[in-house]
């Protein structure tokens, strides 16, 4: 089974940027597709962006033209670059592995992401 570990989350002012990393420990990291969610208070968690073992994407209308996934297969990371970053993104992000056998999957523990106005 994979396991995953977000780093990069913290306080930022609106317009400022972050990015976000997870790291996967599993010697098959390319056979997952990555993704990114997050989850604001009081709100249900929404999809964010993804990206396949080919670096194929797509990314959620609400952060299109902002946010940016990415993803580094010999270091069994994912990124999530976030820019122009508004009060409304504030939520914690969580990060997904799924195999693409869909047979197994993984969330991570989320990392906090606070836009201040």
């Amino acid at each position: 089974q994979v396991q995953l570990v977000e780093s990069g989350g913290g306080l930022v002012q609106a317009g400022g940027s972050l990015r976000l990393s997870c790291a996967a420990s599993t010697l098959a990291f390319i056979s997952y597709r990555m993704s990114w969610y997050r989850q604001a208070p009081g709100k249900e968690r929404e999809f964010v962006a993804a990206i396949t073992s080919t670096s194929s994407t797509n990314v959620a209308d609400s952060v299109k033209g902002r946010f940016a996934i990415s993803r580094d297969n010999a270091a069994n990371t994912v990124y999530l670059q976030m820019n122009s970053l508004k009060p409304e993104d504030t939520a914690v992000y969580y990060c997904k592995a799924v195999h693409s056998s869909g047979r197994y999957f993984a969330w991570g523990q989320g990392t906090q992401v606070t836009v201040s106005s």
